[in-house]
């Protein structure tokens, strides 16, 4: 790989990474999901004005019915994240998150696409299925936070998946998802803006923190593209399983780090080796 796209997505891993972290301190929530949606729409309009002026393919019926299903599967996805981070660590959500997506999405490809299923992609998945065993199940008891842990992660995996079926440009989905949780969730921030107040009151530094981070991984690894091929920044980017798993350790303190680690890597094997088929 290009050195500076490898750079790029390294970065873009990291930041992907930070910005959880940040989202599993904050308190979470359908108020925290609509603050950080509503203070990223404003802080990356002039993006967006951009992406609209130069993207067409978005904006023919089928295009404008797929951002609009993708801001809907994406406030899905906001709002599970957010709810596997109140029940669990950040070690087994997100690798599980982070991993099933791509792997939920290659198998609806083959049944609802009729796409081929290869050899990379049965080694890949199986590969994906143990890393996630060994994330969310060994040395654990079934029942409890870890148990949730996994529900919420696949789960946020599944809308994740989802959305990469779509197929429209990342920055239109991001930005267009952001607008779509922001218009879902109001009446919720209205209903509740005393609420609101004191949510931003004590989480105004997390809130501002992932609207800023959260477009970034995709900006990155759209200019590394530019640079190398896309099936090599593919698996790259689920990097930040791992980098996820480590920064768990280190800036939340939290246990069996070592285990979790080894299935997050596992997880990223498994989707870099989809990525080959």
């Amino acid at each position: 790989m290009h050195a500076l796209a490898f750079t790029l997505v390294f970065c873009g891993a990291v930041v992907h990474a930070l910005w959880n972290i940040i989202a599993k301190r904050g308190s979470g929530g359908p108020l925290f999901v609509w603050a950080y949606s509503t203070a990223s729409a404003l802080i990356y309009l002039p993006v967006a004005i951009w992406a609209v002026l130069t993207t067409t393919s978005a904006w023919t019926p089928l295009g404008m019915a797929a951002v609009v299903t993708s801001g809907v599967l994406h406030l899905g996805y906001a709002l599970a994240l957010q709810g596997g981070y109140g029940k669990a660590d950040l070690s087994i959500v997100y690798p599980l998150a982070r991993g099933t997506g791509p792997t939920l999405s290659v198998i609806g490809a083959i049944v609802l696409l009729g796409e081929p299923c290869t050899v990379p992609i049965v080694i890949g998945t199986a590969v994906v299925v143990i890393g996630v065993f060994t994330v969310g199940v060994i040395g654990h008891g079934p029942g409890g936070p870890i148990s949730s842990g996994i529900k919420w992660g696949v789960l946020t995996g599944f809308f994740s998946a989802a959305v990469r079926l779509l197929g429209v440009s990342p920055i239109i989905i991001d930005y267009f998802g952001n607008f779509v949780r922001v218009v879902l969730l109001t009446p919720v921030a209205v209903r509740n803006r005393h609420s609101l107040v004191e949510q931003w009151r004590k989480s105004a530094k997390s809130i501002l923190g992932v609207a800023m981070l959260i477009p970034i991984p995709y900006l990155l690894a759209l200019y590394a593209m530019t640079l190398t091929s896309v099936s090599a920044i593919a698996p790259a980017r689920e990097l930040s399983m791992m980098v996820g798993v480590l920064f768990s350790r280190f800036l939340l303190d939290e246990p069996n780090v070592a285990t979790r680690f080894l299935g997050a890597g596992m997880i990223a094997v498994g989707v870099a080796t989809l990525a080959l088929g």
